[in-house]
Parts: structure tokens; sequence; C-alpha cells
């Protein structure tokens, strides 16, 4: 393991500015850390049927290919983990709650995932936005022994900064893709402030229907029924 040159690259993903560099570094963390695979998955859930799933691969396709194929997300254990524990855990100490997911477990051992640390990645609106690092190895005992504590720090670390740099790059598409303007943060951070129309209109020196009509635009913009609505999907991607 190389613990030096992993903690040097960490940085470095915040800074990274496109995909493939941030795919790049995360193959040499993975190397780094001893490991001979790493997937990073971010789930975000934008109401009870919304679901983003992002992902992140230093791995054969072939295992990339197989999870999306066979939908492996909807009984992944790695995922549901992350769901409800902040702690990293090996996967021999993962308890499967279904035969789909003993079934996901021997698919992933298929893959150099013989072995796995589990290491999630929490953020600031709970269980709307989850974060998982995947860290694999063909060698069944590869995450034990004295430098254990070690990689478990460093790899919880490093789910972080890649949750990190895919929260920045889903708001930045968020901004680009529905063009929020100034006045539309604007009203977001009123709405969230729990101002009305009345006293949001009187601080912009224009009436509460026209308020009520910039919101309307607003709503249609995020694809929402209403800007408490709006509110939360500005929180959740990080824009308020």
């Amino acid at each position: 393991m190389n613990d030096i040159r992993v903690l040097q690259l960490l940085p470095l993903i915040a800074e990274a500015g496109s995909t493939g560099e941030v795919i790049s570094l995360f193959h040499e963390a993975v190397e780094g850390l001893g490991a001979d695979a790493g997937v990073f998955l971010s789930c975000l859930r934008d109401d009870a049927t919304r679901t983003s799933l992002r992902s992140l691969w230093a791995c054969d396709p072939s295992w990339a290919a197989d999870y999306a194929s066979q939908r492996r997300f909807e009984h992944d254990p790695w995922l549901r983990h992350a769901s409800t524990d902040a702690e990293p855990i090996r996967s021999s100490d993962l308890v499967c709650s279904s035969t789909e997911e003993n079934a996901f477990i021997r698919a992933a051992a298929e893959h150099s995932f013989s072995s796995t640390l589990v290491a999630p990645a929490p953020s600031p609106v709970g269980l709307s936005r989850v974060g998982v690092l995947c860290l694999g190895s063909a060698d069944s005992g590869r995450f034990g022994g004295e430098n254990y504590p070690q990689v478990r720090v460093l790899a919880r670390a490093l789910a972080m900064e890649l949750h990190q740099w895919i929260a920045k790059s889903m708001r930045e598409e968020l901004l680009q893709g529905v063009r929020l303007t100034e006045v539309d943060l604007h009203l977001l951070r009123h709405e969230a402030a729990g101002h009305s129309s009345k006293v949001i209109g009187a601080t912009m020196n224009v009436e509460a229907k026209t308020i009520d009509c910039r919101f309307q635009r607003l709503n249609a913009k995020l694809g929402v029924p209403d800007r408490r609505s709006a509110v939360r999907i500005a929180r959740l991607y990080g824009i308020l």
C-alpha cells in the first residue's frame, strides 16, 4: 500500500475538471490502497419516484455492464449498507438480507470483488443522497491484518472526495441544464427562509402576485409542483 501517494491524490480529485481525469485518479488511488478494483456509487433520490444513480468504475468494464444490465443496484448490499450506516465494513462482515443480495455477492466475486471494503460517504441531506466506495480484491483475505485500520481511514477519505466531486458535477449540470438565474436563486433563498410572497415582493419592489408568477416559472424549470419542492431540489443538489 502506498498511503503517501493516496494522500497526495485526494486533493487532486476535488480539482479534477473532467470525468476522465477523476477516473484516472480513482484508478491510481485504488492501486495505492492495494486493491484490484474499485467502484463508487452515488444515489440521489429527488422524491419517492425519481432516483438518480451516478457511478465511477476503476475495474473490469464487464462488471459495470453486468451491474447495469442485471439491475444489480436494486439488490446491492453495499448500497444498502451505505443507506443505513456511515461506518466502513468488510464484505465478510456484511450480512445479506435476501437471495438476490447473495446472488449479487457471487456475481461481484467473479469480477475481482471476492473481498470488499465498503466505505459509505454520508451527505448533509441524509438518505436523500447516499454515496459508497467499494474496494475489491480477488484475494479473499486482502482487507485484513495490521494494515486494515489505515486502509479503512484512507478509503473513507477517498469516498468523501469522490462523493463531493460527483455532487459538484451534478450541481453544475442542473444549473446549466435548467438555466437558473440570479433572480431564481434569490427566490429560492427567500423561500428557504420561510418568507411569504408579500415579504419577498417587498424586498424586490414588486407585487406578491409577480413573485407567485416567478415561482411558477421556477417550478417549471425544476420540474416540481410547488416552491417547497423547488427548495428541496435546490438543497439536494447543493444550490442552497
